[in-house]
Formats: structure tokens, sequence, C-alpha cells
């Protein structure tokens, strides 16, 4: 879905390309600093304590999801900055792209990279050794982590809309309201191999997310059935 929101809605802007490039970069980039808080961590403990090693693990899932959004707030501040610059330069005033749009794009890019990754640990676990479910465990783990992988690239991008519109507008409960349900997200995945108890309640979110992005960039019920009706 990330490389089809790529095509349709920023592949012909060169601009919006830098956006996007740049967002995944800020993903990584935080991605890099909790896996190293992570890895020292698990160093420094008893890898014998299973109990530990657990808490350890939930606590590098919940330290992630926060660099996460420290990092979204970073990019807005950039972002902000560079809408300024951009409105200096030009000769009518008015910045070529707006505050909203650069959120999206910044959003797909941010999706983008989380599934990339996420494909990838998918595929290092397809690699073997072992064959999935021959224990009698679930057969359903590659089906159900690309369903995952891809809510999770939509989330991203309506988190960042309500992020950075939380941040225009000054409404931190909307920041507030996307850090939780980053973290129950991630933290539903500790559900797992009860893979319902994880995809159903990450849809619904992905749903209300969607929904709430679409009625803060301006969309209406209107607008949205004169879409469904394929009506101009």
């Amino acid at each position: 879905p990330a490389f089809g929101l790529f095509i349709f809605t920023i592949a012909r802007d060169p601009l919006r390309i830098i956006i996007l490039i740049a967002g995944a970069f800020f993903w990584l980039v935080s991605l890099l600093l909790s896996s190293l808080i992570w890895f020292i961590a698990v160093k420094a403990s008893d890898p014998q304590d299973e109990r530990l090693q657990k808490g350890l693990l939930i606590f590098g899932v919940m330290f992630s999801v926060l660099l996460q959004e420290a990092f979204r707030f970073l990019y807005y501040k950039l972002l902000r900055k560079a809408i300024e610059g951009l409105v200096a330069l030009s000769e009518d005033g008015c910045s070529p792209i707006s505050i909203q749009q650069m959120a999206y794009v910044a959003g797909v890019g941010f999706g983008l990279m989380s599934g990339a990754f996420s494909m990838i640990n998918l595929l290092a676990d397809a690699l073997g050794p072992g064959t999935v479910g021959i224990h009698g465990d679930s057969q359903l783990y590659f089906l159900t982590s690309a369903f995952m992988t891809m809510v999770l690239i939509f989330l991203h991008t309506f988190w960042g809309i309500l992020f950075f519109h939380g941040c225009e507008h000054r409404r931190w409960w909307e920041i507030a309201a996307v850090i939780i349900m980053h973290l129950t997200v991630s933290g539903l995945s500790f559900c797992n191999p009860l893979y319902v108890g994880s995809l159903v309640p990450s849809y619904l979110l992905m749903a209300a997310a969607a929904a709430w992005a679409y009625v803060l960039s301006g969309g209406s019920a209107q607008n949205l059935r004169r879409f469904l009706l394929c009506k101009c």
C-alpha cells in the first residue's frame, strides 16, 4: 500500500519526494537509537533471567515508540522552518506545499520505512531454520505479519496528519492521542500468537484514525459520497 500511495500521490512532485525521504530518514534514526539503547540494556543484564529479558523487550518497544514520536515532532519543527524559507524565496509569498500536504507525505515516509523494516524481518524469518507451524503453532504467521505491516503503514500516515495538526494548532491532546494509539498498537503485538487479539483492535484503531485524519484534512461526508460514486 505504501508503494501505491507513493506512486499516485508523491512520485510526480520532486519536493514531496524529498520530504518523504527525509521523513524515512528521521524514522530510521529513531530506530537506530532505540535499538542501540535496547542492545546495551540486554548486554548489561542477565541473559538467563527470562522475566527480566521480557521486561527489557517491553521497555524497548515502548521506548522506541516514544522516540519515534519525538523524532516526528523534530521533523515537524524542521518542516515548519522549511515552509518559512520557501515563502521567503517565492515570488508570490506563498509556499508551494501546505503543512497538511507535508504532514501526509511525512507520514507516508515514516510508514514506508517502518513497512520496509517489517518486511525485512519477515523475510529473514522465512529463511529458516525450521518451518512455521511444524509443532502445532499457528501457520498464519506470514499472512498476519503482512496484514500488520499494512496497518502500520496506513497508521503512520494518519498519525502524521493528526500529529502535525495538533502541533500546528497547539492541540496537545491530539499529540497525546497519537502517542497513546501508537503505544497501544505496539503493545498489542505482545498478544501474538493470538493474532485476532492484535489484528482486530489495530484495524479498528486504523479506521478511527483514518476518519479523524479525513475530517481534520477538510473532508466531509458529502465529499466522501461524491468520491465513492465517482462524481466530480
